[in-house]
């Protein structure tokens, strides 16, 4: 496929799968790695490493716009919660990426596989609305933040998303926010966190997957910003309760998938010698 066409076909499917992501109120970065790995073939790593600088641009660019929701100085008034969870994320976020780096190829297909089916278990059954009131006050309240912020660092650097999926739920069960607030204070937390993480993938020689995809990252990115814009006017069209289940589905088959793919996933390197190109590097496990 010419270059052109390549990146034509990447912000289209930016596009749809910010849709979706954006009809349940999230970036769509945890249904966009499943794409990367088993339609564009990138390898488990660099799909992670692509899927977290397009998740870095929804999230730059989502974050001003959420303020006609929520107005900075709201978000501003809850600076101890977004601290509380950025105690834990940002050292998860380094620890996470590290993990990534040393996991040899098979064993970081399984481990996508199982954070994804992780994902489809809170679709299905982790949105439901909270009762307005912290689950814990005080001391408790902040161990459980920072080692919830923890988890959910190594979870968002491991499969390069944004973390709204497990950080909304856990901003209105254990802080006791409003969804709306949830949603703001969550991309307060992700963008530093996903930086943190960014910044120990630029050390290793793999990030250089994304020098050698310019153009794929770019159309991605403008599509998945479109895409979740549009998705966000449509949140309400399409019922919670019908479309959840689908998309927990969606999710739970790309796990499986991913999971067979790791059986065929030789030892070697990580990503190929840059080819002679400018297309996307060939998976030559399939």
């Amino acid at each position: 496929m010419k270059a052109a066409s390549l990146n034509s076909f990447a912000f289209s499917t930016g596009g749809i799968i910010g849709t979706l992501g954006g009809l349940i109120g999230l970036g769509g970065a945890e249904f966009r790695l499943p794409v990367l790995i088993g339609l564009f073939h990138f390898r488990a790593l660099d799909a992670i490493i692509v899927n977290k600088a397009v998740s870095l641009i929804v999230v730059a660019v989502a974050l001003p716009f959420r303020a006609s929701v929520v107005p900075f100085a709201q978000i501003s008034d809850h600076w101890g919660v977004i601290a509380n969870l950025l105690a834990g994320s940002l050292l998860g976020a380094w620890f996470g990426a590290g993990v990534a780096l040393r996991l040899a190829s098979p064993a970081l297909y399984r481990v996508i596989a199982l954070l994804l089916t992780l994902i489809a278990v809170v679709l299905m059954f982790g949105h439901g609305g909270g009762t307005g009131q912290p689950l814990f006050e005080g001391v408790l309240q902040q161990v459980a933040g920072v080692a919830a912020g923890f988890a959910i660092g190594i979870f968002a650097s491991v499969l390069g998303v944004a973390g709204g999926e497990l950080l909304i739920p856990t901003l209105i069960l254990l802080f006791g926010c409003d969804v709306k607030l949830a949603g703001s204070l969550s991309l307060a937390v992700s963008l530093p966190t996903m930086l943190v993480g960014f910044a120990r993938y630029s050390q290793d020689k793999s990030f250089a997957v994304l020098a050698r995809n310019r153009g794929f990252l770019i159309a991605m990115g403008l599509g998945s910003v479109a895409g979740a814009f549009a998705g966000s006017l449509l949140l309400g069209i399409v019922r919670a309760e019908v479309l959840l289940p689908l998309l927990a589905l969606l999710l739970a088959g790309s796990a499986v998938k991913i999971w067979l793919h790791a059986r065929r996933a030789a030892p070697g390197p990580r990503f190929p010698p840059p080819p002679s190109r400018s297309t996307l590097p060939t998976d030559p496990t399939g």
